[in-house]
């Protein structure tokens, strides 16, 4: 009989609240709750328009934010808590890649010092630290003999390449990547996310790939997670939630993503959503999604649903009162 081993990564009941401006205004609920597990050598695509919480969830994980309640659970130790000393170590396992990879670098520091910093604070000699950013610079695709250039000097692909060599410095199983091919061009995107896909092969990397480019998070993930104002309303198999999405919400993202064949383009069924998404310092009661939901009822707008498996032996939950599946 085989066991299937505990998830590397478990995060239950997530959540993120920050004051509202002076006292003026309402806290801002930007994570609520969430929760999800990621094994080993996974990918888990976190998606949903700008402002939902995925990139506060993001950096809520690897401590750069201090939850606000819940629990984040590393090879089966919590570390939502954790000061930053006993935090140190496990530096090492779990790191992060950012969207913007000039933002990102120091502007004063040359590629060598940059990549190798993590190692540095992890007690490695200067010498063996800058013997590892030059063989990281040639694992991700930069000319070892430019070490010594300032970020300034490279390209956005290539930064952001910088960006990923040093989220590797340290050889870690966990890397959180908080929309890493946003800011590029879509020729450079492709060269990023091929990078991506060989170093996770190479190395057994786990990775948190945040984004919105559900095009990007199809290629690139094994199950996908859907966020909307800081909840996850659908997680499942990428193949069963890009197939046959359940939530109105998933189904209305994908319908946006453009088709390579024109004619199936003209002949699918486009979602409108009706508004902007609302502000997470006043959430509407009952689900957050009922003021833009086609499906909307009663029950909508005074209780919230829970997120549930819809069908026996279904590897995937919805949060929704209403799902496809029940309304076929």
């Amino acid at each position: 009989m085989t066991t299937t081993p505990p998830p590397l990564l478990r995060v239950r009941d997530l959540t993120m609240t920050f004051p509202g401006r002076r006292g003026r205004s309402a806290p801002i609920r930007a994570v609520d709750g969430v929760g999800f597990d990621l094994a080993a050598g996974e990918t888990l695509g976190l998606v949903g328009e700008s402002g939902c919480g995925k990139s506060t969830t993001g950096r809520a994980i690897v401590r750069l934010l201090e939850p606000t309640a819940g629990s984040v659970s590393y090879d089966g130790r919590d570390i939502s808590h954790l000061s930053q000393r006993q935090l140190k170590p496990l530096r090492r396992d779990i790191q992060m890649v950012f969207q913007d990879p000039h933002s990102s670098l120091n502007p004063r520091q040359s590629v060598a010092r940059i990549i190798s910093d993590p190692l540095l604070v992890q007690g490695s000699s200067v010498a063996e630290a800058r013997k590892r950013a030059v063989e990281l610079m040639e694992l991700v695709g930069l000319i070892p003999e430019h070490a010594d250039r300032c970020p300034h000097e490279f390209s956005g692909g290539q930064a952001q390449r910088i960006g990923i060599a040093r989220a590797l410095a340290t050889s870690p199983r966990l890397v959180v990547a908080d929309e890493p091919v946003s800011a590029l061009d879509v020729s450079v995107q492709a060269q990023i996310v091929n990078l991506m896909e060989r170093l996770q092969r190479e190395l057994g990397l786990a990775y948190l790939f945040i984004a919105h480019d559900l095009s990007v998070v199809k290629r690139v993930c094994d199950r996908v997670a859907v966020m909307y104002l800081g909840r996850i309303v659908e997680i499942g198999d990428k193949e069963r939630v890009y197939g046959a999405p359940e939530h109105p919400y998933t189904r209305a993202l994908l319908s946006a993503v453009p088709l390579p064949d024109p004619a199936a383009e003209r002949a699918r069924e486009r979602i409108t959503l009706l508004g902007d998404p609302p502000s997470p310092a006043a959430p509407p009661p009952g689900c957050t999604f009922h003021p833009r939901c086609p499906k909307a009822q009663a029950i909508c707008r005074t209780e919230a649903p829970v997120l549930r498996t819809t069908a026996e032996g279904e590897p995937r939950q919805v949060a929704c009162h209403f799902p496809e599946s029940e309304n076929a």
